[in-house]
């Protein structure tokens, strides 16, 4: 069974990502999103690890991750899954529970997975009002599915406080990678600088984002090309500025994350260009 993804925007969705795809053997390792993640699964079985477990959506049900989470994702079944996908901003899933319900704080997910047919085809007539160009039921679809899900599935996304020693080192350590994202430090030198020993440094930063350093880099660099090719920086270029060695190495790293190339995922938002 051939597996095929399409990723791309609508520009009268402004900063919300779309995604429609099958996948049979396809892997996401660790990573996560700027924006939220309400992905309905139409056939198969979806496995995603996700707040210390594996979660299973099956068809009819919803993958639903709050940004800056980590996740994976794979085949439950032989067969794959096949999903649509959209990805709203944090700014507009808050206006519109602003709007819509009575949640105080930072909306957000409370579970990962729900069972909701209803929903599911909400968010595939959005991908297919997008595809036909029709803005205002695009709109419409995708803010009356936010609704929903936040009042059957809403709630206060906890703030990550950085109040303990080692929450501090790791939000300085996360510092230093931002800045120094294409020539990081070893784990060593990084510990060394901050006061700390490696193996305390790695526990503080993984309790405090859920992954190692070296994966947080990783998820970075693609998160930072996305936003390089979206300004029109080549892949090639791309891949020097954020530090990867190659192109290749790019093209790896950004598939098991976005689920397509970075050549594929620009050339969806250079054709959204051209249509404006």
């Amino acid at each position: 069974m051939n597996e095929r993804a399409r990723h791309w925007r609508y520009d009268e969705l402004p900063g919300v990502d779309l995604l429609r795809a099958r996948y049979v053997r396809k892997t996401f390792v660790r990573h996560t999103h700027e924006n939220f993640v309400i992905a309905a699964i139409a056939d198969g079985v979806e496995v995603f690890h996700h707040g210390g477990g594996d979660q299973y959506a099956g068809a009819g049900a919803l993958a639903l991750v709050n940004p800056d989470t980590p996740h994976t994702g794979r085949a439950g079944v032989p067969e794959g899954w096949r999903y649509g996908a959209v990805y709203p901003p944090v700014d507009v899933v808050a206006e519109i529970a602003a709007e819509t319900t009575t949640l105080r704080g930072t909306p957000g997910f409370v579970s990962p997975v729900m069972d909701d047919p209803y929903a599911v085809g909400l968010v595939h007539q959005v991908l297919r009002a997008a595809d036909e160009g029709n803005a205002l039921a695009a709109d419409t679809l995708l803010r009356v599915a936010v609704t929903r899900l936040l009042r059957l599935n809403g709630g206060p996304v906890p703030r990550r406080e950085v109040r303990t020693a080692g929450a501090r080192i790791a939000a300085r350590a996360r510092g230093v990678l931002e800045e120094r994202m294409a020539r990081p430090p070893t784990l060593d030198r990084l510990a060394a600088d901050l006061g700390t020993s490696p193996f305390a440094l790695l526990r503080a930063f993984r309790d405090t984002y859920g992954m190692p350093p070296h994966a947080w880099l990783t998820d970075a660099r693609v998160r930072r090309a996305r936003r390089l090719l979206d300004t029109g920086t080549t892949p090639s270029e791309a891949a020097v500025t954020v530090g990867f060695t190659d192109q290749p190495h790019l093209n790896r790293h950004f598939s098991r994350m976005v689920g397509v190339p970075p050549g594929a995922y620009q050339r969806e938002r250079k054709n959204v260009q051209d249509l404006g």
